[in-house]
């Protein structure tokens, strides 16, 4: 049907693919540092498709991030950015949101940069409910200081500080999202591309905090000393390891059957009020009824 159609035309019947490319600061900061097959590149990318489609300007989007390799994505990224202290990335990251409630401020952290020394922060900020995106890219592992056991290092699995495979129970990140108060929480994989999108563009469109967990791959350590195989082996494991929640999915036996991945929006509650929206309130009064300066 499309042979006798010009290529312009048959162009035009395909969707729009965003332009990621617009927001990275490609001649300053390229090549990146990610081992080849890391998918921490997807994740940054799903992330700027997603800014692109929504229409943010650069100037009224803030990215934060503290140390270790998921804290290297807003380097690249040619919009507000701050690279912090490990662990930090919430406390500065509230800091900006408080001052200035008007931008769209959005965290990257690691498993161990959230949950371990940032997990104090993190859980403060799920309380507050403050209206802050937090990606926590979530690989089991401590990549850039050596292959350390993090938080969510399942049971049983190696590390260079866990030789014989680790006996601590490890944290799930969503469970403990939600239970801290965090009004959206969802999580995906790089494997799902498309669907790691879906669940960045309704954790930025949310008024309140908003966790958006993806399970990614560390093949360098985690999965060399697992013997898990490459990239692409590790990728096929996601996906067979991974469902997508329904209202019909019974998530203890999908669980039982091997499933260990629940995707999807786990939690979300439009309720209760937002942190910066609470202050606005007790500025406005102590000025008498004037509303602050945001500027």
């Amino acid at each position: 049907m499309l042979e006798n159609t010009s290529v312009a035309e048959q162009t035009k019947t395909l969707p729009r693919i965003p332009d990621a490319h617009a927001w990275l600061r490609v001649k300053k900061k390229f090549p990146h540092l990610w081992c080849p097959g890391c998918g921490i590149g997807i994740v940054l990318g799903a992330t700027l498709r997603t800014l692109e489609t929504l229409g943010y300007d650069k100037d009224d989007v803030v990215m934060v991030s503290g140390i270790g390799c998921t804290g290297r994505i807003p380097v690249y990224v040619d919009c507000n950015t701050l690279h912090t202290t490990h662990g930090r990335a919430l406390t500065f990251a509230t800091g900006i949101k408080l001052a200035k409630p008007n931008l769209k401020v959005i965290t990257f952290m690691g498993d161990g940069d959230a949950l371990a020394i940032g997990g104090n922060h993190f859980i403060h900020a799920a309380r507050r409910n403050i209206d802050i995106t937090a990606i926590i890219v979530n690989n089991a592992i401590y990549g850039m200081t050596g292959g350390q056991s993090s938080p969510t290092t399942p049971l049983g699995m190696k590390a260079s500080t866990a030789v014989y495979g680790s006996i601590e129970p490890p944290f799930d990140a969503c469970e403990l999202a939600k239970s801290a108060g965090a009004t959206f929480v969802a999580r995906s994989t790089v494997y799902h591309v498309k669907h790691c999108e879906q669940m960045i563009k309704q954790g930025l469109e949310h008024h309140g905090f908003s966790v958006i967990e993806i399970i990614s791959n560390c093949h360098t350590y985690y999965g060399r000393i697992n013997k898990l195989g490459e990239p692409i082996d590790m990728l096929n494991a996601m996906k067979d390891k991974s469902v997508i929640l329904t209202p019909d999915l019974d998530v203890q036996k999908a669980k039982a059957s091997g499933k260990e991945y629940i995707l999807g929006v786990l939690h979300r509650d439009t309720e209760r009020p937002e942190y910066c929206d609470l202050y606005e309130k007790i500025i406005s009064s102590a000025n008498g009824g004037q509303r602050s300066n945001e500027g």
